[in-house]
């Protein structure tokens, strides 16, 4: 056949593939291999070959383009004498016929439970995955929420304390006393406590002037009456 396919034209070549895609397909029908097995085909040799030759399509790419793959199923079993021998019973037929219809509603219902169950499956994982993605927003947002929180908070005491500060120092400057900050000594007067102090040093050091002045002027007056006294 390879011989014989090399001498084909294009042409030919496409020709022969479709005659044996539709022939090939013909095979899931019982009932066409009844009609054959009656007409004595599969007691043909070369008929007989000629379905061991057709086994190609079994391999993936050729069985990609099969509509019906129980024709696979029953290519295989007409390999063996007995089975071509028992089709040309109509009842073995029929029974053929029915058990292939069942088994199509089953394969039928069966899938249609399967794409169900995937869809399921990807509609759940897609749910599961936006919940997640959502939880995940939501945790950002809450622990954005919570640092722009504790940053405030540390703004406000920061700014409590430099107000306190500030009205300690501005309290001080009033009394005329400013406490060293930092472990600097005990607290020292500033110059104008020493200037508040400093008048009333003056007054006092007037005043003692004042009796050391009034004192050696009441001597001199006693003495002035001591002898005015003599003298009379």
């Amino acid at each position: 056949m390879n011989s014989y396919a090399a001498t084909e034209s294009e042409e030919q070549q496409k020709l022969r593939w479709q005659v044996e895609l539709e022939f090939v397909q013909c095979l899931a029908n019982p009932n066409y291999l009844n009609f054959l097995a009656q007409r004595g085909y599969f007691k043909d040799q070369a008929f007989i070959n000629y379905l061991k030759y057709l086994q190609y399509w079994k391999e993936p790419e050729y069985a990609k383009y099969l509509m019906y793959p129980m024709c696979l199923y029953f290519l295989d079993l007409l390999q063996y004498e007995h089975f071509r021998r028992e089709i040309v019973n109509s009842q073995c037929c029929k029974f053929i016929d029915d058990q292939a219809i069942l088994q199509w509603q089953h394969y039928t219902r069966k899938r249609i439970k399967m794409l169900n169950a995937v869809n399921g499956n990807v509609n759940s994982q897609l749910n599961s995955t936006t919940g997640s993605n959502l939880d995940l927003m939501d945790g950002t947002q809450q622990q954005s929420g919570q640092l722009t929180g504790q940053q405030q908070a540390t703004q406000q005491q920061g700014a409590q304390a430099t107000n306190a500060l500030g009205g300690s120092v501005a309290g001080n400057m009033q009394n005329g006393t400013v406490s060293s900050v930092g472990g600097g000594g005990g607290g020292g007067t500033t110059p104008q406590n020493q200037m508040v102090g400093q008048p009333g040093q003056q007054s006092q050091q007037q005043q003692l002037n004042g009796n050391s002045s009034n004192s050696s002027i009441v001597p001199n007056q006693s003495n002035t009456g001591a002898a005015m006294m003599q003298k009379i």
